[in-house]
């Protein structure tokens, strides 16, 4: 089964398929409850906490500068999938957008469905993530988080979180669904960051 589906990685990409990983031959999709289905009409993105309220719009965040992406990507389930193309938002364009208090150190993403996930600010608003609404040419599936969702290649993909609803500023740390269930809290895939040691 794991032939099928996923290949050991060559010595040639060693540098770039982190530890314990293996490469897979599609795109595989894992999600805890029901896949979300929102309109593109009806998704909306809320700015809270330690910065001034917001709400975006599809058409607002739409009307943003678009840049394409290709990015590795690492499923802290071991699996790899390198050189995803997708189209959207750089956090960086969207950071330009918000008044956000300084003292503001972390954040906690939320979803449609309940999901959540933290990230400290410093791997937040660095300049290879994004916010994907396009997936390979194609708007992007509910299954992989459409019609939109934040991708940060340099963690483990649970940090990327799917179905995105809002972003919330923080002071301090916090856990969000799978860092409570046992996750490490940064999910850093090179260091094998894969569960707490809480």
């Amino acid at each position: 089964m794991a032939g099928k589906y996923f290949e050991k990685p060559g010595p040639e990409l060693a540098d770039r398929v982190p530890p314990g990983q293996h490469l897979a031959k599609g795109f595989p999709v894992l999600t805890y409850g029901d896949t979300p289905a929102i309109a593109p009409a009806d998704w909306s993105l809320t700015i809270s906490g330690l910065a001034q309220p917001q709400t975006f719009s599809w058409a607002e965040i739409m009307a943003l500068p678009q840049s394409d992406f290709t990015a590795d990507f690492h499923c802290v389930t071991t699996w790899s999938k390198l050189d995803v193309t997708w189209r959207g938002v750089r956090i960086s364009d969207l950071m330009e957008q918000l008044v956000v208090d300084p003292a503001a150190a972390h954040v906690m993403l939320h979803c449609y469905g309940g999901y959540t996930t933290n990230l400290a600010i410093a791997d937040f608003v660095r300049p290879d993530n994004f916010l994907a609404h396009t997936l390979e040419g194609e708007p992007l599936p509910p299954d992989h988080g459409g019609p939109m969702r934040l991708v940060v290649p340099h963690l483990y993909a649970w940090k990327s979180a799917k179905w995105l609803s809002g972003i919330e500023f923080l002071a301090g740390p916090a856990l969000g669904f799978w860092e409570r269930n046992g996750y490490h809290q940064r999910g850093e895939p090179w260091a094998e960051e894969r569960y707490s040691d809480r």
